[in-house]
Parts: C-alpha cells; structure tokens; sequence
C-alpha cells in the first residue's frame, strides 16, 4: 500500500511519507466526513494498530487523498473501506485549516475538505477491523456533551469540528 501523500514543503505539493509528513509537522490536505441518520452522527472508534490517535472516538470517515485524487473521490473511497459503506451523496461542507498535536510527536496541520451526508436507516456499516474497532450513532447534543465530560476519548480534529458549529453537519 503506498504511504506517500501530498503535502506542502517550500511551498509546493509533492508527495511525501504520511509518517513523515506528520513528524515534520507539514501542512497537507485532508478529507473528513460525516455520515447523518435521523438528526444522529455515526461516529468510530479508531483502532489500536492507528499510528496515531488510537483508541479515540472520531466521526465517520477521516483520510488523506491519494495524488491527484479528487476530495470527494476520497471521501467515498475511504468510507467504504473503513465502513463498508457505499452509495451515499456526499455533499461539501467547508475547508477547515487546523494544527494539532496528536501524540508521539506527532501533529496534524490540516487543510480539511469535510462532507456530510445523509444514510438511509436500513444501512448497514460493516468496518474495517484494522482501521475501526467500534462504530456508535449519537445526536449532536450527546456528543457535545460527551467531548465537555471527556476531550481526551475523542480524536483532535472532532473536538476542531464540534466548535465550528452545526454547518459541518448537514
């Protein structure tokens, strides 16, 4: 599996370790969504083999685009392979620029396409073991409530979200 993804250095796009893209603290695209289902949030718990932010409670899908891979492409393609899910509208939200420690000596300083998109109920999630090891839907006010409780069970990035308000959300 290629581990290159696109970042900025000297002010340039070119493809670099995502490892060493998050040691060396370098600014790269992202792609974040948010799957919806009856005013509730699908949220996962990331696995423990994670690089980073293992173990952590984060919204649906969050990824790096490969090369030249379109946001919205990623979007789709990474929520069918961490969730099995496919088929959905993903609509753009909002690019969100955000910098955050996420443990090990390793931040994310993110430009951050995010998505949303509305799940029919009889859709079935089926993750990934190696990338999810739980998935749970929660309305927005449980979840604000749970991040106020505990902002160290939730990856960095939900807590960035939350506080930009319901437009990410749908």
């Amino acid at each position: 599996m290629d581990q290159t993804i696109p970042a900025w250095v000297d002010g340039r796009l070119v493809p670099v370790d995502k490892l060493e893209v998050h040691r060396r603290d370098l600014p790269h695209p992202a792609v974040s969504v948010f799957v919806m289902r009856d005013g509730r949030t699908l949220l996962q718990r990331r696995a423990a083999g994670k690089y980073h932010s293992a173990g952590l409670w984060a919204n649906a899908c969050c990824t790096h685009p490969r090369w030249g891979e379109p946001a919205a492409d990623c979007a789709a393609r990474r929520l069918g392979e961490e969730l099995g899910i496919a088929g959905l509208e993903l609509r753009w939200r909002a690019r969100i620029d955000y910098r955050a420690e996420v443990g090990d000596g390793l931040s994310e300083n993110e430009r951050v396409e995010v998505f949303s998109a509305e799940a029919p109920a009889a859709m079935a999630v089926t993750p990934d073991p190696a990338e999810v090891a739980a998935v749970r839907w929660v309305s927005l006010a449980e979840l604000r409530a749970e991040v106020a409780r505990r902002p160290g069970d939730f990856a960095a990035w939900l807590r960035v979200y939350l506080d930009r308000g319901g437009e990410l959300f749908g």
